[in-house]
Parts: structure tokens; sequence; C-alpha cells
């Protein structure tokens, strides 16, 4: 009974200092604890952020050693990148010089042919022209050994000449200078005067089979291209055939729409190898052999003869097998698209038309060229009762005023003035300007500068003048003289 007992108040107290204990300890120590695992982990990242510092600072120290061998390699490469481009530019330069050295050259070459022809053809001319004159029906009689000889430098200059005129158009071929005239072709006349140049070459126990088409094809091309290219295609077979035949054949061909005329030539003789077949397509290269030797040529033949067939349009093919003989393929269109030939002659002198009597009142013939001038009189007897020849060009204009001519012949080719110059001055003054002029030349019509030609009616080359070429370049009658001469090839001369 002597124990009291705890009031609420004192109830209230205790517990109030039991909950205080329960509320404060527990707390302060779950406080450190977070603070410990907060400071834990922090140092974990620190640690963490410092490897990584470390590894990006490794990595960084990689890179720019990279980056300086990147630097180093591109450095190298840039030098020899511009030592190349060095090199090349140099290259393109030295490339670019000897272009032009090759393309002067080439040029050179053209100009020294066409002046190199200029002055063969002159005295070539003279020498056919002479012996021409003196195997004439009318000239001084020979013996039969001296007409013989005669013969023989008349074909030896038209053999030279034939030379000459192959390699102009060699030469004019390569630079694109080479044009083709159209013209309707008498195939069969073409094979008939095959026959007749090329008989004389042929080996004794060889036949030569040119056919005489009854019903020939309408062909529209070059004569004379067509011409040259079938007569050395024969001749080359006729070369190197001893024994056996050569023969051409002529056939037709629809291809494309467009009709094709197909001459094949085939031989019996030694025949080329297989390793030589493309080689005697390249100028001047002559096949190798025994069989070569004694036999004249340049090795111009197929060359040419391939040049011309392909500015004709064609194609020109080589078969051949040793021993058997050889096959030479020529096709051409029927119709060659190009420009038509003019005629030379349109009106004649004054006073004189087409069909005018073959006479001249006057005539005035202006060259330097003595031997020509020689040659050209009997040409021209006949032709006129007054002839004037002027050899110094700067006379002709005080010549020509004093006593007007009724036509006039002048060579291009002269000390200064020259027959350009002539012409020009002929062409201005009112009392020349109507007076015809024909212009006579060495060098090939097609090389002349037709744009310098206004006051000139035609142009005649000195090779195989004739009385009636003359005649008609002037629009004069030639019947009273005959037929018109025709160029040794056996084609028209152009």
């Amino acid at each position: 009974m002597g124990q009291r007992l705890p009031s609420s108040q004192d109830l209230t107290q205790q517990r109030l200092d039991r909950i205080r204990a329960q509320l404060h300890g527990p707390a302060e120590f779950s406080v450190t604890e977070e603070l410990r695992s907060q400071n834990r982990q922090l140092l974990d990242a620190l640690e963490e952020a410092r490897t990584q510092r470390e590894e990006l600072q490794r990595l960084n120290a990689e890179l720019e050693e990279t980056n300086k061998g990147v630097v180093a390699l591109y450095s190298e490469l840039s030098a020899e990148l511009e030592e190349t481009n060095t090199g090349v530019v140099a290259l393109y330069a030295e490339l670019e010089d000897k272009t032009r050295q090759l393309r002067l050259a080439s040029e050179a070459k053209t100009r020294f042919w066409a002046n190199v022809s200029h002055e063969l053809r002159s005295p070539v001319n003279s020498v056919i022209a002479l012996a021409r004159l003196l195997l004439a029906p009318d000239a001084d009689p020979t013996t039969e050994e001296q007409r013989q000889q005669l013969s023989l430098i008349a074909g030896s200059g038209s053999t030279l000449l034939a030379l000459v005129e192959e390699l102009l158009d060699v030469a004019k071929a390569e630079s694109g200078r080479l044009e083709p005239s159209a013209t309707d072709t008498d195939l069969r006349t073409v094979l008939h005067q095959l026959r007749g140049t090329l008989r004389g070459m042929t080996h004794e126990g060889v036949r030569l089979d040119i056919p005489d088409l009854a019903d020939a094809p309408h062909l529209v091309t070059d004569e004379v291209m067509l011409t040259r290219v079938l007569r050395n295609v024969l001749s080359n077979g006729l070369k190197f055939t001893t024994s056996g035949e050569v023969r051409l054949t002529v056939e037709t061909a629809e291809r494309d729409g467009r009709t094709w005329l197909v001459f094949l030539t085939t031989d019996t003789g030694i025949g080329i190898a297989p390793d030589q077949q493309e080689r005697v397509f390249e100028e001047f290269y002559q096949v190798r052999g025994t069989h070569q030797r004694g036999q004249s040529g340049t090795g111009l033949g197929l060359p040419y003869a391939r040049k011309l067939t392909s500015i004709l349009g064609g194609t020109l093919t080589l078969s051949s097998t040793p021993g058997e003989g050889t096959a030479v393929r020529v096709e051409i269109p029927a119709r060659l698209d190009a420009p038509a030939t003019e005629p030379e002659g349109r009106d004649g002198p004054a006073g004189h038309g087409a069909g005018a009597p073959a006479r001249l009142g006057s005539l005035l013939v202006v060259d330097d060229d003595a031997t020509f001038l020689d040659l050209l009189r009997p040409t021209l007897a006949g032709l006129t009762d007054d002839l004037t020849e002027i050899t110094v060009s700067s006379r002709v204009l005080d010549a020509v005023r004093s006593r007007p001519p009724d036509a006039i012949l002048v060579d291009l080719v002269m000390p200064a003035p020259d027959g350009y110059a002539l012409l020009t001055a002929l062409a201005r003054d009112p009392l020349t300007a109507r007076i015809p002029v024909v212009v006579l030349t060495s060098s090939d019509p097609s090389e002349v500068d037709r744009t310098r030609l206004t006051h000139a009616r035609s142009v005649l080359s000195k090779t195989h003048l004739t009385r009636e070429r003359i005649l008609l370049a002037l629009g004069l009658d030639p019947s009273s003289a005959g037929r018109t001469a025709v160029a040794d090839d056996g084609a028209p001369e152009r």
C-alpha cells in the first residue's frame, strides 16, 4: 500500500520521452549511413571520371599522333601529285610540240611534193610532147628502131608522170584535200581502156581476163580514181604472176538500200604470207623475198588504191595464200555522193560561141618556160594567124592594152606578178575584162586556188595539152581537130 501509482501526467511524460528516444536514435543513424553511402558513390564517380579522363587523354594523344601521320602522308602525297602533275604538264607540252612538228613536217612534205611535181611535170611533159611530135604521122621519117626508142621515151615519161601524180594524190589524201568528182561513168569503156593499158605488162604464158560488159550497170563515180584503183590492183597482180591468169570480175550487190559494184581481182601468182598481208598497205613497203628482185615499184600501188577506194566511199580488202595466188576485193557504191564536175568551157571569146569556127584572130600566150612555148607552137598551129608570146609577166598588161588579143593563155606559176595577179589586173581594167582567159598549169588542177580565178574561163593542165582542149576551153568548135586526147591511164584527164 506504500507504493504510489504514477499519475496520468507521469504516464504521458514517459510516453513522450520514449517516443522522443525512438525518434532521435534511429534518425541520426540513418542519415549518417546515407551520407557515407553517398560519399562512397561520389568517390567511385570521381575515380571513374579520373579513369575516363586519363583514357581520353590517351586517346587524344593517339589521335594527335595519327593526325600528324595523316598530315605527313598528305604532304607527301601532295608533293608527289604536284611532281606528277608537273611531269604530265611537261609531257603534254612535249607532245603538243611534237604534234606541231609533225603537222609542220607533213605540211612541208606536201608542199615539197607539190613544188617538186611542178618542177618535174614541166620537163616530163616536154619529153612526152617531143616524143609524140617525133612519132606523129606528119613528122620527119624515122627508122623502125628510132620509132621504138621514141616510144620507149614516151612510155617512160608517162610512167614517171603517173608516179608523180600518185605521190601528190597520196599527200593530198593524207591531208584530206583529195576530193572526188562524181560523173556518169561508162564502165565498159573503163574496162576496155584497162585491157589496152595493161596488155603490155603481161608475162608470157599469163592470160589477162578483163570482162567486156555488154550490159554494164549505171555508175556515177570519179572515173579517174576508179581507173587508177583497178589499174594498180591489176598491175600488182600481173607483176607477181608468171604463169596462169589474172582475172577481173564485176558484180552488183544490194546493201542497205544502195547498189554496190564489186570488183574482184584474182591471180595465180606467188601469194603473200599472212604476216605480210596488212603490211603491204603501208606506204613504200615492199614484201621481202627473191621474187622482189628485178621488179620495179615504189610500194605505193596498194596503199594508193586503198586510199582512193576509201575516197570513193568503198572498201578494199585482200586475201592471199602463198604459192596459190591473191584476191583483192574492191567495193564502191554505184552512185557517189560528191559534187559533179562542171564543164570547163562556157561561152567563147567575143564574137564566138559554141559551134563557132575553130580559129582566132589573135592569141596571146604568157609563160616564162621557153621550152614549153616551143612545144606549144605546133599545138596552136592553125588556131590563129597572130600568135604573141610573152615570157616576162610584167610586160603583159601594157601589151594587152596596146593591142587586145581575142584570147589569152596564161601560166599561173611565174615570177611576180604571177598568173593570179595578172588575172586580177585584167579583170579590173574595163579594156581587158571581156577578153577570155584560159589558165595553163603544171600543178594538179585541184591545187589551184579557184577563188582567185574569177576572170578565167577554164583551167587546163599542161599534161597532154591538145588543140582540141584549148578550143573547148575557149568555147570554139573542135570538130575539125579530131578526137580529144586521152590520158595514159586510160581515163580522160581531169
